[in-house]
């Protein structure tokens, strides 16, 4: 059984959100689909034109790039969330020139007070090379801070690598 709280992270393109779409479809609890991402380009309009499709519509999907609390807020408790992902939230939070401290205070209470369960997708941003630019390095830096955060309130932590997943913490049932 899939706990109150998950959190599955990895790399760009590493499997992460296929292996947490699954999560969320093995429940067969109804599924809602909480999209971060912002659309600025052709490009990302297509990504997101593409993930859609391939999620069909049995997924409930609301747009919310950077208040999530309300769309937290609207899910039931029979409901399932997939929250995709915590990064391009947090991009937008800096972007917004957000205080961040305070935003992601409310994440963490929206997801805990959130009727249904819900997974949480990130990336791990810290694996690689120093960024060559002090907003990228802050940006690093407040990703691992709020992946930390996550993970410390998470009852499963998996990580996935090449779309293996490595469970960190919990286990599912």
């Amino acid at each position: 059984m899939l706990p109150k709280l998950s959190f599955v992270l990895g790399g760009a393109a590493s499997g992460k959100s296929a292996f947490a779409e699954g999560l969320v479809v093995q429940t067969g609890a109804p599924k809602v689909y909480v999209a971060t991402a912002e659309i600025y380009d052709d490009e990302m309009r297509a990504k997101v034109d593409a993930h859609l499709e391939m999620r069909g519509e049995t997924w409930r999907t609301i747009e919310a790039p950077q208040d999530l609390t309300p769309a937290l807020e609207s899910v039931r408790s029979d409901e399932v969330v997939l929250l995709d992902c915590a990064t391009m939230w947090l991009s937008n939070q800096v972007m917004a020139e957000s205080d961040l401290v305070e935003e992601t205070d409310r994440l963490l209470a929206a997801i805990n007070n959130c009727a249904g369960r819900v997974v949480v997708v990130s990336n791990e941003v810290g694996m690689g090379i120093v960024p060559d630019n002090a907003l990228a390095r802050r940006f690093r830096d407040k990703q691992g801070k709020l992946n930390q955060r996550i993970a410390a309130e998470a009852d499963l932590a998996v990580f996935v690598i090449a779309g293996l997943p490595t469970f960190l913490k919990g286990q599912l049932r």
